[in-house]
């Protein structure tokens, strides 16, 4: 269990290399995708399963796709260069790192060794009353963020007309 997860710690730490020296935007975004799996996989071999599965739900599915549909929204891109930036050549690393994943979870299926939590298990209903009851304030304004910080994206990226630039 112990290698299991220095194994995905060091996926996870790869692909956080990959994702920040990245050139290619959308490159990165796999790599990104890559760590927040080997993170969700540090989380259950931790035995915060229900931490692991927010992970993916949330930051590997919904936010990946916000993450790609705003890069690819304000950078129109022409079509030859999204075919480079979609070869073969950009999923071996992704991929690679992918597959040791799939592995471990492989392992751990077949070996039936599910680690086991320390504290008793956390209730949806006990985790929605903490995070709307006293943390509510932080739970607002980490989504109030979200809006201007695409709206800021937006004005930085997008490509003024001929008008706006005369004046």
């Amino acid at each position: 269990m112990e290698t299991l997860f220095y194994i995905a710690a060091a996926v996870t730490i790869l692909a956080t290399l990959r994702v920040i020296t990245h050139v290619h935007a959308v490159h990165a975004l796999l790599y990104l995708v890559v760590a927040l799996i080997a993170l969700s996989l540090i989380f259950y071999l931790l035995g915060a399963q229900f931490a692991a599965a927010l992970e993916i739900i949330i930051y590997g599915g919904a936010i990946m796709v916000l993450f790609i549909f705003v890069v690819m929204l304000l950078g129109p891109l022409a079509v030859e260069q999204e075919r480079t930036w979609f070869s073969l050549s950009a999923w071996i690393g992704p991929s690679i790192l992918a597959l040791v994943l799939l592995g471990e979870v492989g392992y751990l299926i077949a070996s039936g060794d599910h680690p086991t939590m320390a504290v008793a298990e956390p209730r949806q209903k006990a985790i929605s009353i903490a995070l709307y009851g006293p943390y509510i304030i932080g739970v607002e304004l980490a989504s109030m963020l979200l809006l201007p910080g695409l709206i800021g994206a937006y004005h930085l990226g997008r490509r003024l007309s001929s008008e706006a630039r005369s004046c």
